[in-house]
């Protein structure tokens, strides 16, 4: 399962695109979306998100 974005806590920062390493995090609309058949559910996105916005 693919890392999930709360759209409702995501402030669209950016920082979980700049540290995704398949590129699979894009903002669209001014908020972090995930495209699932991308994401291999590393991780390492979560702890970047400062509002704990992001689970895997």
């Amino acid at each position: 399962m693919a890392a999930k974005v709360d759209q409702k806590k995501c402030t669209g920062c950016g920082a979980c695109v700049d540290v995704c390493p398949l590129e699979a995090i894009t903002l669209q609309n001014g908020l972090a979306v995930v495209d699932e058949d991308t994401c291999s559910e590393c991780g390492a996105c979560v702890p970047e998100c400062p509002v704990e916005a992001i689970s895997v």
